[in-house]
Formats: structure tokens, C-alpha cells, sequence
């Protein structure tokens, strides 16, 4: 308190006064989002509790069934061969987000500390793909990759995350511009090279934001329906957000939308388990940016 404050009781009461009505409407306005995203997530886990005849008669009921049918997360399996849609899932992820967050970061350190002719403009021309809509290069990639081969295989869907991530160059790029470039000159210094530098001051400094930035890729090539949808035909090749696609094809005909729910519960689970296990890593990465 001020001493302006304390000699105006009156002001200093009515100043508090207003900081408390703006944390009130703040917490009213994130308590409204909150449950603007929980809602359809509690709808969605609800409704493949019913049956059939149920979900038709009762869709807008939030509250679990006196019945629940439990069988629904039983019978998806013969449905349609959703443990083979996890694995290649699961594989497709894990091996670009484990390759591409290494290349990315490869890629930032580059930019962020290193000397090069063009150094600048190459990062510019990096940046400027990102505003390049998918829909605009779809069918340039979908016929180059037919030509070489690569359609209903894996590869147009692995071999360009190998390359690295443009989003999360940029956003370790910014991150690695703050970390002291004298912790790098000492190190040269002593002799180290840039290989060494990079493994030994840059990934452990980095270590939030390239946690951030692999979850939030995992849970996106997770997530991925329409590239896949374009390139792979073969239901023993396709990740499990098409092979849910293709359940919901066959049995939305026949009204069976809780089936179809239970099916998008289960592949909303490691996205939630994921997320739910590293979410310190995420709050660091943001703290830790805003402090700089």
C-alpha cells in the first residue's frame, strides 16, 4: 500500500474493491470455458453408456444410464480391428515425434545460435510454409507420392515428420534465443564442439519447451484423420482415427451411435493419459517463456 493509499482510505477500499470484481468475473469467465470443453467430453462418454434406443430417445441427458451398457467397449474390438488401428497409431507418433523433435531441435539450435550466410532469410522462407494451407498442396503431395510409390503405405506419413516441424522450430528458436550465448563461448572455449554443445548446454536448458512442444505433436499426429484418410486404403494400415471413420460409415446406418462414442472414448484416452503425465513439463515450458 502507498502512502497516497493510506491517506485515502476511501480510494484505497474502492481500488480493492474493483480488483476483486475483476477476479470474480475472470474466474466466472474460465469456470464458463471449462465446462464449455468438459461438456461434450462428459456427453460423449455418456452417451456410449446407452443403448441404441436410447441415445435416440435421451441425447441430450447428461446423466449416466441406470443401466450403464458397459458391453459397448467390449464388442467395438470385433467391430472393426481397433487394436491393430492402435498399434499403427501408436507407431506413426511415437516415430515422428521421437525423429522429428530431435531434427527440430537440431534445426532451432541452428537458427538460434550459429553463424551462417542467409541465415535469416532461410528462417523466413521456413515460417512462410506455414501459410500454406494443406488443401492447396494436397494434390501436388498426393500425386508425387503416387508416383514414387509411397500410397496405402506409412511413408507419406513418417518420412516428412522425419524432417523436423516448422511450429516447433519456430517455438525453440525463440525459446533458445534466450538462453545466454556466453554459456556457449565458455564451452568452446574449453574446446567443445557444436555437437557437444548442443547435447550437453542446449537440450537440458531446452528440456520444457521440447517436452511442450513433442506432447502437443504426439497428441496432433495422434488426432490426424485426413491425411490418412488420403493415402491409406488398407484397413490393416490405417491409424485408429480413420478406422473409427470407417465404424461410424457402416454403423451409423444402423443407429448404433454408442458404439461409435465408445470406440472415440477409447481413442481419446492415451491423447488424456498422455497429457495428464506430463502436463508439469507444458506449465513449466509457459512459465518459464513468460519470465523472459
Amino acid at each position: 500500500m502507498s502512502n497516497k493509499d493510506i491517506n485515502n482510505p476511501a480510494e484505497y477500499g474502492s481500488k480493492k474493491q474493483e480488483r476483486r470484481t475483476g477476479d470474480v468475473l475472470v474466474y466466472i469467465f474460465l469456470v464458463a470455458g471449462a465446462l464449455t470443453m468438459i461438456v461434450p467430453l462428459w456427453w460423449m462418454f455418456v452417451s456410449s453408456l446407452k443403448t441404441p434406443m436410447q441415445f435416440l430417445v435421451q441425447q441430450l441427458d447428461l446423466r449416466i444410464p441406470e443401466k450403464p451398457q458397459w458391453n459397448n467397449f467390449v464388442r467395438i474390438w470385433s467391430m472393426k480391428p481397433l487394436a491393430n488401428g492402435f498399434f499403427n497409431s501408436a507407431f506413426i507418433a511415437v516415430t515422428v515425434v521421437t525423429v522429428g523433435t530431435f531434427t527440430s531441435s537440431l534445426a532451432a539450435f541452428s537458427f538460434a545460435k550459429l553463424r551462417f550466410p542467409g541465415k535469416d532469410r532461410l528462417f523466413l522462407a521456413l515460417l512462410g510454409t506455414m501459410m500454406i494451407p494443406f488443401a492447396i498442396i494436397m494434390i501436388p503431395q498426393f500425386i508425387l507420392y503416387s508416383r514414387i510409390g509411397w500410397l496405402n503405405t506409412w511413408y507419406p506419413l513418417i518420412i516428412p515428420g522425419l524432417l523436423g516441424n516448422v511450429s516447433m522450430i519456430f517455438f525453440l528458436r525463440q525459446y533458445m534465443n534466450g538462453i545466454p550465448s556466453s554459456m556457449i563461448e565458455a564451452a568452446r572455449i574449453d574446446g567443445a564442439g557444436y555437437p557437444l554443445i548442443f547435447w550437453k548446454i542446449m537440450l537440458p536448458n531446452a528440456k520444457p519447451a521440447i517436452a511442450a512442444q513433442a506432447i502437443l505433436w504426439f497428441m496432433g499426429s495422434w488426432n490426424d484423420y485426413f491425411a490418412p484418410s488420403i493415402y491409406i486404403n488398407d484397413e490393416k494400415k490405417m491409424p485408429i482415427q480413420v478406422m473409427i471413420q470407417s465404424l461410424n460409415a457402416y454403423y451409423a446406418i444402423q443407429t448404433d451411435y454408442p458404439a461409435i462414442l465408445a470406440a472415440s472414448v477409447v481413442a481419446l484416452l492415451p491423447v488424456l493419459i498422455v497429457f495428464m503425465i506430463f502436463q508439469k513439463q507444458i506449465i513449466a515450458s509457459v512459465a518459464m517463456t513468460g519470465l523472459k
